[in-house]
């Protein structure tokens, strides 16, 4: 019977894995008008700005539209590449396409290494520290000093934390876009989505001196073309001394518990938490990382929160950056 069920569990492995594997590509064309917004007001927008890296090539980049200016400049802190529109305030029309091909590939981290090298934490300071809405004190680190009790290592405090995340959280339909990330609040009401999931892994992380990151990104299509408006997605990653980042998404492992109808003692469940623990499939795009982006050309104040979304200010006023509709953009992808 043992013999049996672990076959079973390798066939449906190789089932799902078959479904993300190998490189996607595609092309995704963002489309604004932002000419119904209040007339003589300078409108300003922000959009991540996508890059080549070791598991995406971006090429074919362009942006065309009416505006008065646009430029691509990087935030100073996590060096993201932002591209920067703005329209004068005597504007009539606003529009603006910006679109650019892709190929994404599949990323697996199986084989992580037992031994951990000598590292300094103070090379990743800036994976170890709270953010607005992710402290490292308090109710957060008592919480992960519990889950790691024991734990020594970096990858075996990770897992750990990985693990309590794929149990004790879940995914809320109801939430919003990708949630907030208010890491006390879902501490409180474990429910919400990748933003959420993420930064309260993140925090949890930081808090025992694990590094760890939020990765912000968009979905592709897997055929045709593909309405990705409201596609956006994250993941989380930790950094394993001596080997590098590795990818995480525990907020996938409850989705498909969500969406399959699917418990903890599942078999599938644990075919998911496998394949997420070090692995992420093709089918997206990373845009951004960091949190509290100060954006360039912005106005002093409270930084935002993540950049996933298209970001706009009418006379320094922000629009809801989560209703596309109200905003009046589409976010498409053609395989």
């Amino acid at each position: 019977m043992h013999m049996k069920r672990l076959m079973l569990t390798i066939f449906m492995l190789a089932y799902a894995v078959s479904a993300w594997a190998g490189a996607q590509t595609g092309t995704i064309t963002m489309v604004f008008d932002l000419s119904h917004q209040k007339a003589g007001e300078e409108v300003k927008l922000w959009l991540p700005y996508p890059v080549s890296d070791a598991d995406q090539v971006v090429t074919d980049v362009s942006y065309r539209g009416d505006y008065a200016e646009a430029g691509i400049y990087t935030d100073r802190r996590f060096g993201n590449p932002i591209l920067t529109v703005r329209w004068d305030a005597a504007a009539k029309e606003r529009h603006l396409t910006f679109t650019f091909k892709l190929q994404r590939d599949e990323v697996e981290h199986r084989e992580l290494p037992e031994q951990e090298a000598a590292w300094d934490p103070a090379d990743y300071a800036l994976y170890l520290g709270p953010t607005r809405l992710g402290p490292i004190d308090g109710p957060v680190k008592e919480l992960a000093e519990r889950i790691v009790k024991g734990k020594v290592t970096v990858k075996d405090k990770a897992r750990a934390l990985y693990d309590w995340i794929c149990e004790n959280m879940f995914r809320d339909p109801a939430t919003r876009g990708c949630g907030e990330g208010d890491v006390c609040v879902l501490l409180l009401a474990p429910g919400g989505k990748c933003a959420d999931i993420h930064s309260v892994y993140v925090a949890l992380a930081r808090s025992v001196g694990v590094p760890a990151r939020e990765v912000f990104g968009i979905r592709q299509g897997k055929g045709g073309e593909t309405d990705i408006t409201t596609w956006q997605h994250c993941w989380a990653e930790f950094y394993l001394p001596g080997y590098g980042w590795v990818p995480i998404d525990p907020s996938d492992v409850r989705k498909k518990m969500l969406t399959e109808n699917l418990t903890l003692e599942s078999p599938m469940t644990a075919v998911y938490r496998d394949y997420f623990w070090g692995g992420i499939d093709a089918y997206r795009v990373k845009l951004s990382t960091g949190r509290d982006i100060k954006l360039p050309g912005a106005p002093q104040g409270q930084p935002l929160n993540y950049l996933m979304y298209p970001y706009a200010e009418v006379g320094g006023k922000p629009l809801d950056w989560l209703d596309p509709a109200t905003f009046r953009y589409t976010i498409t992808h053609h395989k």
